[in-house]
């Protein structure tokens, strides 16, 4: 999925303090974006719950769940961003089966320390549950004035439910169809949410972290194993030290006999 599992970089700056680290030092500004931030502040009050914003790259707004479709069309229709990327989940939660390899794996690519199994870590402007829908929309035309945001809700654990942006955005429609198969996520509203991939009957949402591939527990990933390395630098003046071509056989001294 994206910059949402990058290493925390520069918090927001002081148009967001609540959204701050306490022990924050005073970081490079976005005067900009934290413009931009300030007018979804303005519109939607107490329902921005809380923002990042990592200075010239990007804007991370995360809002109330009863709030989530009305951040949509403040976007589109006070804001201007006519333009939909995208609509996701992510799923926090580590996989219990790591990465369903050869767990050698799995302890070199976590440092010998696996992510502890429950433990949710959110990504920039945080989150309060497992699953959260997030969705990129933008404002194009103006060559100095593009902008783009990043827009996140949490889903709460006990409906897995959160409203649809079909109403605001159309092309939103089948994005939220994916996430609701393959993340078990309701979107209220959505006019028909029918499998895209899947056969009809089928049970269990495959991208979820907890959902058991199977097929990779036996058998490993293709390239994972029996793959075969790079010449060293070594090797390589080894193979150039050999001869280039095999030398002939000595002649059989029974042919000198018969001449």
């Amino acid at each position: 999925m994206s910059d949402e599992t990058a290493t925390p970089a520069t918090p927001a700056s002081a148009a967001a303090t609540d959204t701050t680290a306490p022990d924050a030092e005073p970081t490079e500004r976005d005067e900009r974006r934290e413009e931009l931030l300030g007018q979804f502040t303005d519109a939607l009050g107490d329902a921005v719950v809380e923002s990042y914003i990592l200075p010239g790259k990007d804007l991370w707004i995360r809002v109330s769940t009863d709030a989530w479709q009305y951040a949509g069309e403040i976007a589109r229709n006070r804001l201007y961003a006519r333009y939909f990327g995208f609509l996701s989940v992510i799923d926090w939660l580590p996989s219990p089966f790591g990465r369903s390899m050869d767990s050698e794996v799995d302890r070199q690519l976590n440092g010998d320390a696996a992510p502890e199994a429950g433990v949710v870590e959110q990504g920039f402007a945080g989150g309060d549950t497992r699953f959260q829908v997030f969705a990129r929309v933008a404002h194009v035309g103006d060559r100095d004035k593009n902008w783009g945001v990043t827009l996140k809700v949490d889903v709460p654990d006990e409906t897995m439910a959160v409203d649809t942006w079909t109403t605001v955005y159309a092309g939103a429609d089948w994005h939220e169809r994916e996430a609701h198969e393959m993340f078990g996520v309701d979107f209220t509203g959505h006019p028909g949410l029918r499998h895209m991939y899947l056969p009809t009957g089928f049970e269990g949402n495959p991208l979820r972290k907890d959902f058991p591939l199977v097929a990779r527990q036996v058998k490993p990933w293709p390239g994972i194993v029996d793959v075969e390395q790079m010449p060293t630098d070594e090797v390589a003046e080894i193979a150039a030290a050999e001869p280039a071509a095999v030398e002939p056989a000595a002649a059989d001294p029974a042919e000198g006999a018969d001449s």
